[in-house]
């Protein structure tokens, strides 16, 4: 709970010139090859699968914690964190509060996909089971 507040005040704090652009999933964006990363837990990721062609990195585990350094070393192996990504999650809720950090306190170009995979799964957009590596 003191994270989440920690880093509430964090986005409070941020500056206003962010790059943030929220949009609901579509067939556009993935076909787009911006790069997807979901930052749900595995067990969501094994429950609903993945968007298709969405990248898997856990942020918040099942109890809410999270690692951030750890999360940005991941990202930034995978993902071309100078060019425009998008995130994604269950429903939106933690994407919106990791959107603005990315954007405003490390000057990412972020898409927040809103409605998550939630959404992405009433659109009837492509949905893949989850393989663990």
């Amino acid at each position: 709970m003191l994270k989440k507040i920690a880093l509430s005040l964090l986005l409070v704090s941020a500056s206003l010139f962010a790059a943030i652009t929220n949009e609901e999933a579509s067939q556009g964006l993935i076909s787009s090859n911006i790069p997807i990363v979901d930052i749900r837990t595995p067990g969501e990721w094994k429950e609903t699968g993945l968007l298709k062609g969405s990248i898997p990195i856990m942020l918040f585990d099942e109890k809410g914690n999270y690692d951030l350094k750890d999360f940005l070393e991941k990202l930034n192996k995978v993902v071309d964190t100078k060019k425009q990504f998008a995130i994604i999650c269950r429903t939106g809720s933690r994407t919106s509060v990791l959107a603005p950090f990315l954007s405003q306190k490390l000057n990412y170009d972020v898409i927040n996909i809103k409605s998550g995979i939630v959404y992405a799964k009433q659109l009837k957009l492509p949905i893949l089971p989850y393989q663990a590596h």
